[in-house]
Formats: structure tokens, C-alpha cells, sequence
């Protein structure tokens, strides 16, 4: 059964990526916007750059053709967030993005938009579910994709033009030529070296770029922005004596940062900061949004700028339909992905590197000497976290310990515990720890924060040592 997780749908290539489930997909689609009355409307299709991306996104044209609806397929390989941009932008109803965004390379999938560029919602997921479930595959109606594109139902163009200028119009592009910044850029082998270089360019900056080769696995290492993986960017940056480092993930909706010291900016800390320069430098007033596992730190920050912060479950479709609640100024989560207001509502890691190099170039201040602006004002908290890799056998086992049986460590001081995704709990002096499973990897997550890294390290410690971990 094709099951969406907080991501989109993803799965091992050639085990459940396969052809077949790709034109099941469409046609559930294709049978939910025949329920809603969308007949012969038109759809963005995208594609990243990973083994059968391309091919992927075809073969879903093909049936979404073969069902009446029209097809605007991006003509390159492209960053996700473009695709939200152009649903959004084009008034589309719906859009699908082929990427497994930070999986392994062994991986692929598919994140559905809905009306205005928006991570498609579980209610959304839920009835594609359903109506795959009532999909006979044999019957599935398709046109090879040449014949839809001789057709008209399949249209190629690049909408990058488009993404690239309303990013540069958001941005202070006079202040960012005046600076005269260094940056080097890892793409990771994904897809934001053409519109993050552009941009960057157009703004003068002194570019250089890394691992900018279509590669399908990922120069052998996991395409997600951590301290890991960014190990030769970190030494590039100080070899080159470089203002900033940013990296994007596969897809380049997340985004990884090194300072000028060669130090990894945790996602967490990259949050706090562009909150902390939109509200306190550029003048902005909004509440910000985060995940139940981001740091508590944007909280102390936004109580400080006189606002608020909201707490959502993972997945960034929450933190956008948040962030729309309430008109924040920014949301986002510790794995990296961000949002801002008066852009798109999901993940963009470009236009964050951009407003981050901005940021530097109106503050004047290098990254570690404005977050110890904050530091000094707010304090510092302790963020550690941990994955445990599981077994189809042993999440189910540990899913019976913690949300039936109500399985928790023995802490004397808990105040609050929260079972709406994972476990949290939140303990007397401050601190909070939580352990939840991924939506898109069969991992065991736990995260904790606290004024020191040993308590939070033995928050983590308890959990483990309950679960045997």
C-alpha cells in the first residue's frame, strides 16, 4: 500500500519506487481532482536530479495526461521550492515534485502541492490514499508522454526566470553589492546551483562553488546539510577565507551553513538569527513558528522582540498552515527548512541563503559576532539529538511501549508530557526532551535541550537506557 509520510511519498528505488506505483499515484490524483471538479485542469510537474527522476516525472505526465488534466512540466532539474512557486504563481490546483529531498541516494518519492504552493495537508494525502485503493493499476488510462506533448496536455517550460527575480526583489540587493561578500557554495550535487549562483551573482558577490556535478549518489554521502556531511565546505571556507559557506540539500528546500570560522550553524541557530534580523534590523513585527523538536531558544527571542512562538508536530505542512493562522514571520524546524513570510509557504532554501547573506551585509556583523548579540541578550541553550535505525518488527514493538502502554523514564521533575507526535516531555527546570518516529525513515528520533549539554545529553541517556537502545 502507497502510504504518504510527513514528506511526501518515498521509498526504496526498484522495492516500492517503482513504475507502477508512480502511475497509481497519478491516477488517485487524477480520481480526487475528478471529485473535487477540476477536470481538464493544469498541474506542475518537477524533478530533482536523482537516479529515474526525470523518467519518474514522465511516466506521472503520461497518466495525468491520459486522465484529461493538462501537464506543465519543468524542463530541467529543479529545487523544489520552484515547483511551489509556479503552483502558487499560476494558480494551479495542485503539483508534484519528484524527490526524495534528504534521503539516502538508494531513495525516491514524490511531495504533492495544493492550491498556492502548499505541502499538501494529511487530509489531502489521506483521500489520495484512498482513491489509490480504489485504483485498478491495470485499467489505468495514460498517453506516451511525446504524443501528450504533440497534443498540447503536456507543456515543457522553465519557470526559474520568474523564482530567481521575485527572490532578488525580496531582497537587498544594493546592500549585498556594497559588502562584497565571499561565499562558497555546496549544492551537494542537487539543484540549486543554477538560481542560488544566479542570485548570488546578480548581488556580486565573489562565488565559488563545490560538488556541482549531477551525480545520483550524491558523491557517496547522505545529501542533507550537517556538520557531517559539510566537512569540505567547512575547509573551504577557511582555505578561502570566505565570508559564509551555504549548502542546500537534494532538492534545495533545507539549508546547511558554515561561518567564516569554518564552524557549523545548526539549523536551530540559523532560525533564531534570521528571526532575530527580520524583526530587530529589518523592522518586521509577527509571531514565529517551529516544530515540537526546534530549539526553545526562538521562543526566549520572540517573548524578548515582544511576539510570540507557536509550537507544531513535524512536518512543514503544519508550520505553514501556522505560520498562515497566525501571519508569522517565520517558521521552521531543526532539520533545516524554513520559511519567511511574503514568499512561498514551504521550505526554500535559496531564499533563505539569500536573506542570510543580506543579513550579513546590513548588520555588518559575521555570523558568530551576531549570535553572541543574542546570546548575550537571551541566554544559550544546549540542543543535543540522536537516531536509532528500526526494524518494521521493533517500531512496532516500541510503538506499543510508548502509546499504548504509555512507556516513560523515571524523571522526579516532568511538568508536561505531549503524545500528539512522539512523546515530549517538559521538565521543571526548563529543559525538554522528545522521542518520535520519522515520517519519511525507519528511525527512531530523539531530541532534548537544556541549559547544559550534559542535561540534555542525559535526557537522551534516559530514553536510550529505558529502550535499550
Amino acid at each position: 500500500m502507497l502510504q504518504f509520510g510527513t514528506g511526501g511519498w518515498r521509498a526504496v528505488i526498484a522495492d516500492g519506487f517503482t513504475k507502477e506505483n508512480l502511475r497509481l499515484l497519478a491516477a488517485g490524483l487524477c480520481r480526487l481532482m475528478d471529485q473535487e471538479g477540476l477536470s481538464g485542469a493544469e498541474l506542475c510537474v518537477g524533478y530533482d536530479r536523482r537516479f529515474l527522476s526525470k523518467e519518474s516525472a514522465h511516466w506521472l505526465a503520461e497518466v495525468l495526461a491520459g486522465g484529461g488534466y493538462r501537464v506543465l512540466m519543468i524542463d530541467r532539474a529543479s529545487p523544489t521550492p520552484l515547483i511551489m512557486y509556479t503552483v502558487k504563481t499560476r494558480n494551479m490546483p495542485y503539483g508534484l515534485m519528484v524527490t526524495a529531498s534528504h534521503n539516502p541516494a538508494v531513495y525516491n518519492g514524490v511531495k504533492v502541492f495544493t492550491a498556492g504552493g502548499r505541502d499538501a495537508d494529511r487530509s489531502v494525502t489521506d483521500r489520495i490514499e484512498e482513491a489509490i485503493a480504489r485504483t485498478d493499476g491495470s485499467c489505468i488510462r495514460s498517453l506516451d508522454y511525446e504524443e501528450a506533448v504533440r497534443q498540447g496536455l503536456v507543456r515543457e517550460e522553465n519557470t526559474a526566470n520568474d523564482y530567481i527575480d521575485s527572490i532578488l526583489a525580496l531582497v537587498d540587493t544594493e546592500a549585498i553589492r556594497r559588502a562584497r561578500l565571499r561565499i562558497a557554495l555546496d549544492p551537494m550535487y542537487g539543484v540549486s546551483q543554477t538560481c542560488l549562483r544566479t542570485i548570488l551573482m546578480t548581488c556580486r558577490c565573489d562565488l565559488e562553488v563545490i560538488h556541482d556535478r549531477h551525480d545520483t549518489l550524491f558523491g557517496g554521502k547522505l545529501p542533507a546539510p550537517n556538520a557531517h556531511t559539510l566537512a569540505q565546505l567547512s575547509n573551504y571556507v577557511t582555505d578561502r577565507h570566505c565570508d559564509l559557506g551555504v549548502a542546500t540539500d537534494g532538492d534545495a528546500d533545507r539549508l546547511g551553513v558554515i561561518d567564516e570560522k569554518g564552524g557549523f550553524i545548526h539549523p536551530n541557530t540559523l532560525l533564531v538569527l534570521l528571526y532575530y534580523y527580520l524583526v530587530r534590523y529589518r523592522g518586521w513585527k509577527g509571531p514565529c513558528v517551529r516544530n515540537n523538536s526546534t530549539t526553545h531558544l526562538l521562543d526566549r527571542v520572540a517573548a524578548g522582540l515582544g511576539q510570540v512562538c507557536y509550537e507544531v508536530p513535524v512536518g512543514f505542512k503544519y508550520v505553514s498552515a501556522k505560520m498562515s493562522e497566525v501571519d508569522a514571520v517565520i517558521g521552521g524546524e531543526s532539520s533545516g527548512g524554513m520559511a519567511v513570510r511574503g514568499h512561498i509557504s514551504g521550505k526554500d532554501g535559496i531564499y533563505a541563503a539569500a536573506l542570510l547573506t543580506e543579513m550579513l551585509a546590513v548588520t555588518g556583523k559575521s555570523i558568530s559576532a551576531l549570535y553572541r548579540e543574542i546570546t548575550d541578550a537571551y541566554g544559550e541553550l544546549r540542543y543535543c539529538e540522536a537516531d536509532f535505525r528500526m526494524s518494521p518488527a521493533r517500531k512496532a514493538q516500541l510503538q506499543t511501549l510508548l502509546f499504548e502502554e504509555g512507556l516513560l523514564p523515571a524523571f522526579s521533575d516532568v511538568d508536561r508530557v505531549d503524545r500528539s507526535d512522539g512523546v515530549k516531555l517538559w521538565l521543571s527546570d526548563g529543559s525538554w526532551v522528545i522521542c518520535r518516529f520519522s515520517g519519511t525513515e525507519p528511525l527512531l528520533r530523539m531530541a532534548a535541550e537544556a541549559e547544559s549539554e550534559e542535561r540534555a545529553e542525559s535526557l537522551i541517556g534516559a530514553w536510550r537506557e529505558l529502550l535499550s537502545l
